[in-house]
């Protein structure tokens, strides 16, 4: 009887420390990869996103071109975790973080990565043996974007005109939510702007002054909630260049 319970207490600690390594389920989807070349390995500047040079340099150059994930524009500035599959010889467990500038379709892939990013899913010393492949399988999550020191900038685009027309775009967007839509102050009410295309929203005849904005959010579980930026952008607002917030999402 004393072994008996010994026996099913020792069976009992053993499902115990199990249990954590069963439930245990990574968040990945599968996908393909491929990648584009630029001399420099890095973004490009002409994204479909619109964040001009700030896409090119972002994350270290590490950024990607999406197919599904693009959503319209919305998934512009969005983080994933992208590590390839194809062989454990060549690729890390922990592949590469990117961050979404551009929209396009490769060989039924979900990602177009960068150079540089394509190769830091390789192991040391395997990157031509992966940039061979020209495709690869891969599996993908989303993560929080991450901006050590900056708040959310909000960029006059260069297509703006002051005072006729205004564009803008959001950059250094931190964490995992997205702004699915952006509200100028202008005659005592909330007017929506338009989503030109990518990141960009815009307006003809903006109201004049200091211009306040209102960042519409939503994350990942359709949770939904606005965040207001008081006269972020200046009366003497001139294209191309960001001012600061005070916010972060």
């Amino acid at each position: 009887m004393g072994f008996s319970l010994k026996l099913r207490y020792c069976c009992l600690v053993s499902v115990m420390m199990l249990l954590p390594a069963l439930c245990y389920s990574d968040n990945f989807d599968k996908s393909r990869a491929t990648y584009y070349s630029r001399p420099d390995g890095l973004g490009t500047p002409s994204g479909a996103c619109g964040f001009g040079e700030y896409g090119r340099n972002i994350s270290d150059g590490n950024v990607a071109g999406v197919y599904r994930l693009y959503n319209n524009g919305i998934g512009c500035g969005a983080c994933y975790q992208v590590r390839c599959t194809t062989s454990p010889q060549i690729c890390t467990d922990k592949g590469v973080n990117i961050v979404v500038t551009d929209y396009g379709q490769g060989d039924n892939t979900d990602f177009i990565l960068s150079h540089h990013a394509f190769e830091a899913m390789a192991q040391p010393g395997t990157a031509d043996r992966l940039f061979a492949y020209g495709v690869v399988d891969v599996e993908y999550q989303r993560v929080p974007c991450q901006y050590v020191g900056h708040k959310i900038q909000v960029k006059v685009h260069e297509y703006s005109r002051n005072p006729d027309y205004l564009a803008i775009i959001m950059l250094y967007q931190a964490g995992k939510s997205d702004i699915v839509s952006v509200d100028i102050w202008q005659q005592g009410k909330w007017v929506e702007m338009r989503r030109s295309f990518g990141a960009v929203f815009d307006m003809s005849n903006p109201p004049l002054g200091a211009i306040s904005l209102r960042f519409n959010v939503q994350d990942s579980t359709g949770s939904k909630w606005a965040v207001e930026a008081p006269n972020v952008i200046p009366p003497n607002w001139k294209a191309g260049v960001a001012y600061d917030t005070n916010i972060q999402l």
